[in-house]
């Protein structure tokens, strides 16, 4: 996923909607794929299958049970129906089709936001993932995770279990970008504000503390506008 929570895909004939909700999933920590239409809407999910499909059910071109019944013949990516009828008999003939949840519009952003990760906990907890490692080494630095302790050689880092976290994180995708949502997300277990400058902090101790070992400080790079990557 490359320091995002997951690759979310947008299929909304409503360009003010479409682009709503495309803002604030990337502000939450995902990637965004979007389309306005429903036969490139499906043309992208089948050429790279996300993690999620909102699913408009009324779109311009085809109907959006259409394209989650054509999904379906395929692959069993999770899908969010979202409709302006909130009918009873859709609701059911959209879950006969293999819709995983419905939302009957307006809705709530949060509660959107809420569906979206109650399914991805669920689809990941099915996916018996292998577990992660005890340790982590790259060149000279040394990360052990159940003692939560960094060296670089015989030089231990003084680290906070928080900043373990990071750094481990930072190296177990080591050469992705991972973005400030994402981080926020996963290492700090809180949603991303622009105005906390908490992560910042941490990764700047971080690297004053691998410059003391003797690590090059810039393997620990700032992309501005995108994240942190570790060389």
């Amino acid at each position: 996923m490359g320091g995002y929570l997951a690759d979310v895909l947008v299929i909304e004939d409503d360009q003010v909607l479409n682009a709503q909700l495309a803002e604030l999933l990337r502000l939450q920590g995902y990637a965004v794929r979007s389309s306005l239409l429903g036969e490139s809407g499906l043309a992208m999910a089948l050429a790279s299958a996300p993690d999620l499909v909102l699913l408009d059910v009324m779109l311009p071109d085809m109907n959006g049970l259409s394209v989650l019944r054509r999904l379906r013949e395929q692959q069993q990516t999770p899908v969010i129906m979202l409709t302006a009828c909130g009918a009873e008999e859709e609701r059911i003939r959209g879950l006969r089709h293999g819709a995983d949840d419905y939302l009957a519009k307006p809705f709530n952003l949060t509660e959107l936001q809420l569906r979206i990760d109650a399914i991805l906990r669920r689809t990941r907890s099915a996916d018996h993932r292998m577990a992660p490692p005890s340790s982590l080494q790259v060149d000279s630095l040394i990360l052990d995770r159940h003692s939560l302790r960094a060296q670089v050689g015989e030089h231990d880092l003084a680290l906070t279990p928080l900043q373990f976290r990071l750094l481990w994180q930072f190296v177990l995708q080591r050469g992705e970008v991972l973005s400030k949502p994402y981080l926020y997300r996963v290492v700090l277990e809180r949603e991303y504000s622009g105005y906390d400058r908490s992560l910042d902090m941490h990764v700047s101790r971080i690297r004053r503390r691998l410059g003391e070992a003797g690590l090059a400080a810039d393997r620990l790079q700032t992309l501005h506008g995108r994240g942190y990557s570790f060389q």
